[in-house]
């Protein structure tokens, strides 16, 4: 897709969402941080569920780390890998409290240092949290970045990478929120619903 494609491709998705939103609830960073975490093979609905009783026993590391893990773990026990979320939230509160006094930290190293914290997790907080133009690559991202032609990466790496090369920096603040909804709600992976897609005109995969 040529420049002027991309263009008019975003252009027309902040045209039709200004200010889109994740779907994570969430009041500071650190809850943010948690929920991300959580949401690893989880949907964001049952992170949503799950975390108003954790945030409310514990809504700062200080606080989480003494609930304790055996009490994280009920809280979240409804999501999957829980045994495994449990510890890492208790270990990354832990590593807040000691490395950066009770802070999420707006550094990528940082984030991804803390136990659970990849770099598609890490893209999430410092996007939502701090505002940094960075690309969360989830399998949604991918899935579009490929049949729009954005990107041929073969790794969720090698997509962000084309997609920060690509994407003029206007957009980039909000471009992973609207790929993300974009393959949820309309470039599904089964049943892409292309009669009422509005990046048809710009679409490789349409055009192909």
């Amino acid at each position: 897709m040529d420049t002027s494609h991309i263009i008019a491709l975003f252009e027309a998705f902040r045209e039709a969402n200004p200010h889109p939103r994740g779907a994570l609830l969430f009041r500071t960073p650190f809850e943010l941080l948690v929920a991300v975490v959580l949401s690893a093979q989880s949907t964001d609905q049952g992170v949503n569920r799950a975390t108003p009783a954790l945030f409310a026993a514990a809504g700062d590391p200080a606080a989480m780390v003494a609930l304790g893990e055996e009490a994280i773990r009920e809280h979240i026990r409804s999501l999957g890998l829980f045994n495994t979320k449990a510890k890492n939230i208790l270990a990354l509160s832990r590593l807040l409290v000691e490395r950066h006094n009770g802070l999420v930290p707006s550094e990528r190293a940082a984030l991804e240092a803390l136990p659970g914290v990849g770099r598609k997790s890490a893209n999430v907080v410092l996007n939502i949290a701090f505002g940094q133009p960075t690309l969360a690559v989830d399998t949604h991202v991918f899935r579009v970045a490929h049949r729009l032609g954005l990107s041929a990466g073969k790794t969720p790496e090698a997509v962000e990478r084309d997609l920060l090369a690509c994407i003029p920096d206007d957009f980039l603040l909000h471009a992973h929120h609207w790929l993300i909804l974009h393959g949820r709600h309309v470039c599904m992976a089964r049943k892409p619903a292309c009669d009422r897609c509005l990046a048809r005109p710009w679409c490789s995969t349409v055009a192909g």
